[in-house]
């Protein structure tokens, strides 16, 4: 199991959706993804994702500098 990063920040609706599913596919199941993001929607959009594609939700929380999103990938894409 490895931690990984993706920075999407400056990136609107659907990019950091999309480069998080891009990323996902290169990961194995129970590694964790921290996705930085600034769009307000990634707090739902990815959540959704997850949601979607059997994916665990960590954390997700408003920081200073934008948004942080940790999910666990549960199964293989």
């Amino acid at each position: 199991m490895s931690k990984h990063t993706l920075d999407v920040k400056g990136q609107l609706c659907p990019i950091p959706v999309i480069r998080t599913q891009n990323q996902a596919k290169k990961l194995a199941p129970g590694d964790t993804l921290e996705v930085l993001c600034t769009d307000p929607g990634v707090i739902n959009d990815i959540p959704a994702w997850c949601r979607i594609n059997g994916h665990t939700v960590i954390s997700s929380e408003t920081k200073e500098d934008g948004k942080l999103i940790i999910i666990t990938l549960t199964i293989g894409e």
